[in-house]
Formats: structure tokens, sequence, C-alpha cells
């Protein structure tokens, strides 16, 4: 089958390699018919070390069921499924506490033992835990949106949730990128009046207007920090949603929330110390979490929310391109030429 491999910073192809099988029973087997490029892909995309054996690269998709495993009951030859970023078994500890990405038996796509996304085909561990039906019959034209329940969306919807957005709160969402604009759509979906949408790029604003942000703030650094304490009274935000993960942005964060508040981050970090003495976080007293998106705990919740209209996630897809093309997606995503692009195996 075809496959996306990284073979260091910048060099992304698409290689010929085996066809995934069924290793443990509690596998699936799927045809992917709809992957795309993340923001975290753009990690290693600008610093992985040489690797001669490639890297399989994505961890979004949506695909037909093809083969299963022995011991999978809830899934069947032929439905089509979304693959969170992640897969978990569904029983666990951490699971039935929400936390399935903490899964004891769980792990995430992008390695070379379960393969990754950005394929023609996928190995699904866990499968039953993992992998989420998608009604028979459903519009090829909801797939967009259904397919960011595999993480951007939800990604969003997770730092929200964590940073406890609700009616009445003031949000600040720092990054235009997908995962920014699907936070401020969740943040709108669960209630906040007042959403300040930290980003400078003009066309992705624009649709984190039509999100539901109330206010944009193109500055950034001092600069930007004072702007948003304009907007809230000299405050700050109750909830900073962090959906970049580099330093910055961080530390945007920590100057625009509010004594008592909460910052809450779903960027993956590109660093490994951030300040939390008192200067930043101690004297306000403010709340620091986040992490990666627990997608499944939520996915079954917002699947009807997509196939009934009440969002549409899958608009920040501004690209569409076959798998034989997936170079060219990078390229679109790093130069920001392209805010997501979906991708065709």
């Amino acid at each position: 089958m075809r496959a996306t491999l990284m073979y260091g910073a910048g060099d992304v192809r698409v290689a010929e390699v085996a066809d995934p099988t069924i290793v443990e029973p509690t596998d699936a087997i799927i045809r992917v018919t709809h992957a795309c490029v993340c923001g975290s892909d753009l990690h290693p995309y600008h610093d992985l070390e040489a690797t001669p054996e490639g890297r399989p690269m994505g961890h979004e998709a949506i695909g037909v069921v093809e083969e299963l495993g022995a011991d999978v009951t809830t899934l069947s030859v032929g439905d089509t499924v979304i693959v969170p970023f992640a897969f978990s078994d569904g029983t666990c500890a951490f699971c039935r506490d929400g936390i399935t990405t903490s899964c004891v038996h769980g792990g995430f796509f992008d390695a070379l033992e379960t393969g990754a996304t950005q394929a023609e085909r996928l190995r699904v561990p866990q499968a039953d835990g993992t992998a989420v039906v998608i009604p028979a019959g459903t519009d090829e034209s909801l797939m967009p949106s259904l397919l960011t329940l595999s993480d951007v969306y939800l990604t969003g919807h997770h730092a929200a949730v964590r940073g406890g957005v609700e009616a009445g709160r003031s949000v600040v969402v720092i990054g235009d990128g997908a995962v920014g604009l699907s936070a401020v759509l969740a943040a709108k979906q669960l209630g906040a009046e007042t959403i300040i949408l930290m980003g400078r790029h003009a066309s992705r604003t624009d649709l984190g207007r039509e999100f539901g942000a109330t206010h944009v703030v193109a500055e950034r650094g001092e600069e930007g920090i004072a702007k948003v304490l304009e907007l809230t009274g000299g405050e700050g935000a109750h909830v900073v949603l962090e959906a970049v993960g580099h330093m910055p942005a961080y530390e945007q964060a920590y100057g625009v929330v509010r004594p008592g508040g909460t910052i809450s981050r779903v960027g993956v970090p590109q660093y490994e110390e951030a300040p939390v003495g008192f200067a930043s976080l101690f004297g306000k007293n403010a709340t620091l979490t986040g992490g990666p998106a627990t997608v499944r705990a939520y996915l079954e919740q917002a699947l009807p929310l997509v196939l009934d209209g009440t969002i549409e996630p899958g608009r920040v897809f501004d690209r569409e391109l076959p798998l034989d093309e997936i170079a060219e997606a990078y390229r679109l995503m790093d130069s920001r030429e392209a805010l997501k692009v979906l991708i065709r195996p």
C-alpha cells in the first residue's frame, strides 16, 4: 500500500509499504477514506533528524472496516468509522475516568508499531474501545466535519472543558490555527459570552468570528497583552486556551489570565520548562491545566452535533489533495497558504 513517511526535516514522501495485518485479536484493519495534515505534524517537519527507515505520519482518519480480530464485538466489516489520534481500550481505570490518552493498553498513532493514518490502510489497536461508527447513509458532505472529531475540533473542545468554560466566562484563545479556531467554536458552544481570539491572519480570524469570536487581537507580546486587558476592563480573562505550543504563546497566556483564572494548554509544548512562579501563575492564584485531548471521551456526544448541523467544524479545511500530493499539503500548511489540508487516499 501507499503510505506517507518522513525521512527528516522537510522530507515527506509517499512510499510503498506492507499492508497492515491483524496482530492482536482486538485489532481492526480499515481502508482510510479521509485523512489530513495536523499542525502538530509540522513539528517533526521542522526538526526531525535523519530517519533512514522513515517515520509513518498522520493520526486523524475516517475509514471503512475491512478486517476484524477475533475479539472485536462492536464493529462489523463495512462499517465507516472515525479513528481518534490515540487508541484506548475503554475499560481501564483511566478510560473510566475519561483520561483515554493514558489508557494502560493504549497508545498513539504515528509509530512504526502501529503505522499512521496518512496511508491507504491502517491497523487500529483496541478497536472496540477506539473506533466510533458513523451511521450508514451519512451524507458525504459531512465527512470533513466528522473527521475533525478524530482530533482537531475535540482538541479545541478539550481545551475549553479543562479550562472550565461556561456561561458568563470571558475566554481568550491564543492561536488562529485549526485548533485555535476549534477552541473558539467549542467555547461558543459552552456558552462563553466574550471570546477574544489572538491571531493575525485575517482569513483565519474572519472564520473565528463566524465561529463565535467577539473580538480579534492581532497584536502580540506586551502590546497584545495590553489590548486584551483593555478589552476585559483591566481584569484579564477567566479562561485562556493556548493552542500554539511555543513559549511566546504561553507567556501571553499568563499575561492575560485574570487572578483566579485558568490557562488550558493543548498546543503541543515545544519547550521543556515553563514559568510557574510568582510573576506568572503563583501570584495570580492561576490554574494551569490541559494536555493531550481525550478525544474518545467526547466523541459520541459530539457526533450528533455534526450530524444534525449544530456545528460545522469541517470549515477549517480549506484545501483538499490526494495522498500522492502529501508533500505539497505539508508545504502549504508550513507556509500558511493553507489552514488545514484534507487528504483523500
